[in-house]
């Protein structure tokens, strides 16, 4: 069991349909709006739209090749998600990372990317561990080289065709690609 600062013990599972309305509440919280900014990994000064709809959710929940994983701590029965989707037989993508603002700069961001990156290399044999960024959230990039990631030099376009129910702020956002030798 992973543990982290006043967070202990975490327990993961992998999400349900069951789950979709908890988990999009969660990540319209950690990453738009007001509350978003009472975390350090807000994208609230860059996009004004909802991030992800139910049905979104519910894609990643039920993709044959993915799942998203829940941590839950005692005081909270979901306090970090992310997305895990097995790309090939060696690359797997780590997304829809979302901490409850009140729980960032605890160290557990540490401790459901560890298990992630776990997940990841033990139930899809996975060598690498591949993400994207939006390229101007340098503190958040500079967070995961810190936890071994790289940049691999490649950018990819921003959907902004996929805006949820709101507009980009900036018409000059694009994707980072880190990776991770797992």
């Amino acid at each position: 069991m992973s543990t982290a600062p006043d967070l202990e013990p975490l327990t993961f599972r992998a999400a349900t349909a069951d789950d979709v309305a908890d988990v999009l509440a969660l990540v319209r919280l950690a990453y738009r709006g007001p509350e978003s900014r009472r975390g350090w990994t807000s994208e609230a000064e860059l996009l004004d739209d909802e991030r992800i709809d139910t049905a979104g959710v519910l894609a990643k929940i039920t993709a044959p090749s993915g799942l998203v994983l829940l941590a839950a701590a005692p005081a909270d029965p979901l306090v970090a998600c992310c997305e895990l989707v097995q790309r090939s037989a060696s690359v797997a993508y780590f997304g829809m990372f979302a901490v409850r603002p009140a729980a960032q700069s605890a160290g557990l961001g540490r401790v459901v990317l560890a298990e992630a990156e776990r997940h990841a290399r033990t139930t899809f044999g996975v060598s690498t561990m591949e993400m994207t960024v939006i390229g101007q959230r340098v503190p958040l990039i500079e967070w995961y080289l810190r936890r071994g990631y790289v940049l691999t030099g490649e950018h990819r376009p921003f959907p902004y065709d996929e805006l949820v129910n709101g507009r980009a702020l900036r018409d000059d956002l694009y994707f980072e690609v880190l990776s991770k030798t797992l």
